[in-house]
């Protein structure tokens, strides 16, 4: 009787092991059993940097950050003295070169052109007399009354009462005719000068207003209201919420029906986990650097790894930049 209790004892011991090693068994297979693939992406957007090409202080801010604006909405103001100081002193330029300008196209004053012309008939007087003197003295010299040093007195008196009155008569001309074209060209080419001045001037004062070139929405200002920013430095970031896509990390054994112009589902976990259907335009390996799987001794390659970029077929509202997009396989 002992014997038989023992080796009911001995059977149940064996058949708990069996049923223990079956439950660790199915255990085992159901948690190493390879489960779904899970590629998280990042919803990103196209952002512009606002900045100034003058040096400024802050003056006023007219936007906040998350605040959605159009293009040409004024974002900020710049206070910049030392562009209106240099505004003051293209303006003084650009008169003064109006004002030679002017002169040299009107010429010389009616009171100029009369006094010319009164130089140059005294001149003409003048050779009037010395032609009757230097007449009378060459007769006389001729008749031997008059000597030759006299005649040649009165010859270069005549000769120089010439070149006085054709003197005059160019003073005459030149300022009645006015400034010479070449003057003229000068003194036009001095008022453009200043003029392109000017303009360069207003145009580093329209920096000073700080314009949206397009829409969307201010995500992050840089400096406070009174700090002073340098050339180029940036003021704040528009993100255009219009321009958005989902970036993904695929290894690329998971490529399948990832390529170029293909649509797939994700989902976004913030929303609810909102169904999104994406569409892929951009696809590139990210080169050695990027994270890969070595090589085993199994026999598998190295698997290196894709930068995927896709696009929403439909616009989804509430989607933000930073947001996750998940794809289960």
């Amino acid at each position: 009787m002992a014997i038989k209790s023992q080796n009911s004892n001995m059977l149940l011991a064996f058949l708990t092991l069996l049923g223990v090693i079956a439950i660790v068994a199915i255990a085992g297979f159901f948690m190493l059993r390879k489960g779904p693939e899970i590629i998280q992406g990042q919803a990103e957007v196209t952002e512009y940097r606002v900045s100034s090409k003058v040096p400024g202080r802050i003056l006023a801010f007219r936007v906040t950050e998350g605040q959605a604006v159009k293009a040409g909405d004024t974002l900020a103001l710049l206070e910049a003295p030392d562009i209106l100081a240099k505004m003051e002193q293209a303006r003084a330029a650009k008169a003064a070169a109006q004002a030679q300008n002017e002169k040299a196209i009107k010429g010389a004053r009616q009171e100029q052109i009369q006094a010319a012309y009164e130089m140059w008939q005294k001149a003409k007087a003048a050779v009037t007399i010395a032609e009757k003197s230097y007449q009378r003295v060459k007769r006389l010299y001729e008749g031997g009354v008059m000597a030759e040093q006299k005649f040649d007195e009165v010859t270069a008196q005549r000769d120089a009462a010439i070149a006085t009155e054709k003197a005059a008569k160019a003073q005459y001309t030149m300022a009645k005719n006015g400034a010479e074209r070449e003057d003229k060209m000068a003194a036009e080419a001095l008022v453009n000068r200043a003029k392109g001045a000017v303009a360069e001037v207003e145009s580093y004062i329209k920096e000073t207003y700080l314009i949206a070139q397009a829409d969307g929405e201010v995500s992050e200002i840089f400096p406070k209201l009174g700090e002073l920013v340098g050339t180029g430095a940036p003021i704040m970031n528009i993100a255009e919420l219009d321009d958005m896509w989902i970036t993904f990390n695929v290894r690329e054994d998971l490529l399948k029906d990832l390529t170029m112009g293909n649509e797939f589902e994700a989902i976004v976990p913030a929303l609810g986990n909102k169904p999104v259907t994406l569409k892929v335009y951009y696809l590139k390996d990210l080169g050695t650097y990027a994270a890969w799987k070595a090589t085993k001794t199994t026999g598998q390659f190295d698997l290196k790894t894709f930068e995927v970029k896709a696009r929403p077929t439909e616009k989804v509202e509430n989607l933000r930049p930073g947001m996750s997009v998940i794809i289960n396989r």
